[in-house]
This record gives structure tokens, sequence and C-alpha cells, in this order.
């Protein structure tokens, strides 16, 4: 089960979330509390070992500005958060993340345009970064999409047992629900990353 840590903004939360077994770091470039500047995830970037897969974390930005900022950090994802089209998957030149957000049912008919094209869906809750959890018996009307399901919205170390049993995503996604105060706590990081890999 793959554990992606979003919202990375200082060394010592990425190493924090690599030592308790993170698969993926996210960096949100969009306007966020959490928002950091290229020269910041570049920073932090170059003291993280290969064996990590950073992520930039980009809302309706110009894909040829997304290309080049993965470019400069060096990312090995782009995550798109906004209204990104099918063309702009193509058009990246790092592998992508598509995250769709989810209300009802109706929401689902995008995630067949996507899923050829992408290399993991993100499902999130209606606001991300909210802590808001979404409905997961939607996902069971497109099952098809658990083979690139990570899961997110409202993830915490107390319901991700029961959302990775019921959902059977391939990975998960958390940001608001590990951290106090704002800010990346590293006994909550722990805890949802033992939790989740703990799952069979």
């Amino acid at each position: 089960m793959l554990v992606k840590i979003c919202g990375i903004r200082t060394i010592g939360a990425a190493l924090a979330s690599l030592e308790a077994g993170a698969d993926f770091l996210g960096f949100v470039f969009a306007k966020s509390k959490r928002q950091v500047t290229v020269t910041e995830a570049i920073q932090i970037n170059k003291q993280l070992p290969h064996t990590v897969k950073t992520v930039g974390v980009f809302v309706d930005t110009p894909i040829s500005e997304i290309n080049q900022m993965a470019g400069r950090v060096n990312f090995d994802y782009v995550q798109l958060h906004g209204h990104e089209t099918v063309a702009d998957c193509l058009n990246s030149q790092v592998p992508v993340i598509k995250a769709l957000s989810i209300r009802t049912e109706s929401d689902l008919g995008q995630v067949e345009d996507y899923l050829p094209v992408v290399d993991y869906l993100l499902i999130d809750g209606p606001e991300a970064g909210s802590g808001e959890v979404f409905d997961w018996g939607l996902i069971d009307s497109i099952p098809s999409v658990r083979e690139k399901l990570i899961l997110a919205g409202g993830l915490t170390p107390n319901n991700v047992i029961e959302a990775i049993s019921q959902v059977q995503p391939v990975g998960v996604d958390v940001s608001s629900g590990v951290e106090t105060g704002g800010i990346k706590d590293v006994q909550k990081i722990k805890q949802f990353i033992l939790n989740v890999k703990g799952v069979r």
C-alpha cells in the first residue's frame, strides 16, 4: 500500500515522513497555507534519497509552466488538481497523478476519461485540503479505477484502516490528517503510516 504525505514544507517533515515509510512526498504550489516556492522545493528535494518519489501539486497552472517547474525541481510526478484536460495530462513531461474531487455519483463520469492517460487517479473530497471525507461507497460504481486509485480526503490515523478495507485503493494520500495546528506532526505521520502498512 503506497502512502503519499502531502503539503511538505520543511526538510524535517520530509525526512520524518521518509523514516516512517512514506513512498511519495507532495509539494504544493497552489495558493494554500502549505504552498512552497520552487526554490524551497529544490532545497528540500536535493537532500532526499532517490528512493522516495516527489510530487509537484498544481491547480490550473499552464502545462508549459508545470513542465518547466517540474524540470527545475526534478519531480518524479506532477499532481494536477484543477480543471486540467486529458490533453494537458498527455502533454506533461513527467508522469501524472490526476486529482478529481468527488461529491456525488455524477462526478465519477470524468474518471473514465483520465484513467487511460495517467499513472494514478487521486480521488479527493469536495474541497482539497479541507479534511472532509466523501462517500467511499461511490467508488464501487467504478471498480476499474482501483488499480490506479490513490484515496484522499479526510484521512487520519483513526480512519485510514477502515478506508483501505472498504475502498481497496493502491495508495492513500494525507495532509491535514497528520497535522497539529497546521504543522506536520511526526507522531501522527508515524501512526498513519504504521496503520497503512499494517493493513493486509
